[in-house]
């Protein structure tokens, strides 16, 4: 086993430990744990037919990365890979990851585990050629304001505020330069839903234009709350482009109606039913009392302050306050502020007791993450993950319907696509 081949057999191994135990791997290959130790750090080089035995050792519906994938893409503005998963289970293989945040990262590499490629760092830094060629490009890029403000300025002065000024200094700028280089088949960019009226539509209208005209692409807009999959309102607008013109319409996707997920599929089960978890164990739930840890309870100086708080606002005129909700509800959105004093979504426990946070589990679940999704950060950074992340079951919606134009214009040279569902 050379040492590229030993790097596959390390992410291998990650991925195995996330679902059994050292001493389990050790008694499957008939070595003891100190050999599995060293293997893990790349001590020692295993024999390469333990690799067929740890394959065997994974859940049969866990994605395997595939020597032939259905189609490839890069996953910009990464996060904790909620875009990714959607994208992947339909067949599709990641070549390229950028995420800036260290602690996102963390947890990114913690559930993919196996990708042969390093996540890279700042996507500004980073030059369109060496990123590999792609079909699919995904990005929830983060939206800074546009500055269009001196555009009257530099006509006086006879500069250019074509595309390279409008969009100079954003993050959009460098999603556009990587499609204007690399020219995937697709794309599906995400963001806030406020996208669309920023600036008094000037914003949209400057991306659009960017996308059409000059980048030549063909691009399909909508925004979808994620109160039809999960219940949480979430809008989000979800541009999907194509190199080429396809009957795409969103409205092909089926929304269920907003409200049929029911906050009590999120929370954790304190009738004996909830799920033990390796990867958590007590960490968010006392399985052995059957109830939520204490910590996520608010303490009375921040209950009081809240109620202080909204009652002032109401006195005022304004709807700022606090959100409690109970098991039939559906919440508001989830912030990346949530840490702070979970405000926005409070589980009501009871007049006797003070209301509590959705804890990091309830969160991802909230999300749409299955629990095999590992939370390997501290609570404050995983609030912050999830707040910035996407409906998962929205994103799943996308990728099937982005796929299947995907796959009749790539039918010539990959005939196959495997479809989820």
């Amino acid at each position: 086993m050379n040492a590229p081949e030993n790097f596959h057999f390390q992410a291998l191994l990650a991925q195995v430990l996330r679902f059994r135990t050292k001493t389990e791997i050790a008694k499957a290959l008939k070595v003891d744990a100190k050999t599995i130790r060293r293997w893990e750090t790349g001590e020692n080089i295993p024999p390469l037919a333990t690799s067929y035995v740890l394959r065997e050792m994974l859940p049969p519906e866990l994605p395997l990365e595939e020597e032939n994938p259905a189609f490839t893409f890069i996953d910009l503005f990464a996060g904790v890979g909620g875009i990714r998963r959607a994208f992947q289970n339909e067949g599709g293989k990641c070549v390229f990851t950028s995420e800036w945040d260290a602690y996102a990262q963390k947890t990114y590499r913690e559930n993919y585990p196996y990708d042969s490629h390093q996540i890279s760092g700042d996507i500004t830094k980073v030059e369109a050629s060496d990123i590999p060629e792609h079909d699919v490009l995904l990005a929830g890029f983060p939206c800074q304001p546009f500055s269009i403000a001196g555009v009257s300025k530099k006509n006086s002065l006879g500069r250019s505020h074509g595309f390279l000024d409008e969009t100079q200094g954003t993050l959009f700028f460098d999603v556009a330069r990587i499609i204007r280089d690399r020219r995937p088949r697709a794309f599906l960019l995400e963001n806030v839903k406020n996208l669309v009226s920023h600036d008094k539509g000037r914003t949209f209208r400057v991306i659009k234009d960017t996308l059409e005209k000059d980048l030549g692409y063909h691009i399909h807009c909508r925004v979808i709350d994620g109160a039809h999959f999960t219940p949480q309102h979430r809008e989000r607008i979800l541009i999907a482009g194509f190199a080429e013109q396809v009957a795409f319409d969103w409205d092909a996707i089926p929304l269920p109606p907003k409200g049929s997920r029911k906050l009590k599929e999120v929370l954790h089960r304190t009738d004996g039913t909830e799920p033990w978890l390796p990867w958590d164990a007590d960490r968010f739930f006392d399985h052995q009392n059957r109830k939520v840890q204490d910590k996520y309870t608010l303490t009375p100086g921040l209950w009081t302050y809240l109620q202080n708080y909204a009652a002032k606002h109401k006195a005022k005129g304004n709807g700022f306050g606090f959100g409690k909700v109970g098991p039939e509800s559906t919440t508001r959105t989830l912030s990346a502020r949530y840490y702070k004093d979970g405000s926005e979504i409070l589980v009501d426990q009871g007049e006797q007791i003070n209301p509590r946070r959705l804890t990091p589990r309830e969160c991802a679940r909230l999300m749409g993450f299955p629990d095999d999704f590992r939370i390997p950060v501290s609570d404050t950074r995983a609030y912050k993950q999830f707040g910035n992340s996407v409906v998962v079951d929205v994103m799943a919606h996308a990728a099937k319907l982005m796929c299947q134009f995907l796959a009749e214009d790539m039918q010539a040279e990959l005939p196959l696509v495997r479809m989820a569902g």
